[in-house]
């Protein structure tokens, strides 16, 4: 048995094992799932030489702790976080290497949502369609971490980038969210589709992998009726019977029966992912494409 593996010493609030996600199974009702800053963690991956599919540790507000078996090189990307290795501070954004039996601490966000621990190697959990991802709302991959879990690690095949830090984008002080009107607004008064596009919202703490939920102005609806169920895509806006808006993230659900006002653009994505609870949120239309 290989001693290149983790032992998780502090789970934290929510940290899962996330890659590029496994899209292409909708038909199956699988969402695509995959780390929701997509950039972050590839980031990751390219700082410690790993190839971009390589699967991270996603973790959320709280960080996480791990002890590696043997020797490792790590890089934490994604929202800001005090790094220390075994209570030494280290560096945050650049290649740190993790001797045998010390310990990663990967602290709670500064500022943002998730922080994206890349390990040379690449967390070797077994594949479920192609992905190594968690999927919170399927219950496919390997479960969220658990103290005491422990995490194979695959074969390094490539040197750590040689940088001292990585530029990476803040976390958004106002998330502002490129959205193509549709397929649904016609289900809304004239009224609700302006103030939705010209209302401020808020990020919800109710907010995780599923969806992006607001509190904010409600949004009335023309149509009162039904809706049949249908397909859901990443980023569509669904509205709810409370009126609040939700941004669908990677665990989404690949039908729903409630109106699509608007889809927002797949490159806003990634900042919503580092939207705190409170943050103040924006929907600004743009022409279809």
């Amino acid at each position: 048995m290989t001693d290149r593996a983790l032992v998780v010493v502090r789970a934290g609030a929510l940290t899962t094992v996330q890659d590029r996600g496994r899209p292409g199974h909708a038909h199956l009702g699988v969402p695509r799932s995959g780390a929701l800053d997509a950039p972050a963690a590839a980031l990751g991956n390219r700082l410690v030489g790993n190839p971009p599919e390589a699967a991270v540790l996603e973790t959320t507000l709280t960080g996480c702790a791990v002890r590696a078996r043997s020797a490792v090189t790590v890089a934490v990307a994604g929202a800001p976080c005090r790094v220390t290795v075994d209570g030494r501070p280290a560096a945050w954004g650049a290649p740190v290497l993790v001797a045998a039996g010390a310990v990663l601490d990967v602290g709670p966000a500064v500022s943002g949502v998730r922080s994206y621990v890349a390990v040379a190697g690449g967390i070797a959990v077994d594949p479920v369609l192609g992905s190594r991802s968690t999927d919170l709302l399927s219950g496919l991959g390997p479960a969220p971490l658990a103290d005491r879990m422990v995490l194979h690690l695959g074969r390094a095949r490539f040197a750590p980038a040689r940088v001292d830090v990585a530029p990476q984008p803040a976390p958004p002080a106002e998330l502002v969210l490129r959205i193509t009107p549709g397929p649904r607004d016609d289900w809304f008064t004239p009224d609700a589709v302006r103030l939705f596009t010209s209302g401020v919202y808020r990020v919800s703490a109710a907010s995780n992998r599923i969806g992006l939920r607001t509190e904010g102005p409600a949004l009335q609806r023309a149509v009162t009726g039904e809706l049949a169920s249908e397909g859901m895509v990443l980023g569509a806006v669904q509205v709810p019977p409370d009126g609040r808006p939700v941004v669908f993230l990677a665990d989404h659900p690949t039908t729903g029966g409630y109106p699509v006002i608007g889809v927002v653009r797949p490159s806003d994505l990634p900042s919503a992912a580092q939207a705190a609870p409170g943050v103040p949120v924006r929907f600004v239309a743009v022409r279809r494409r």
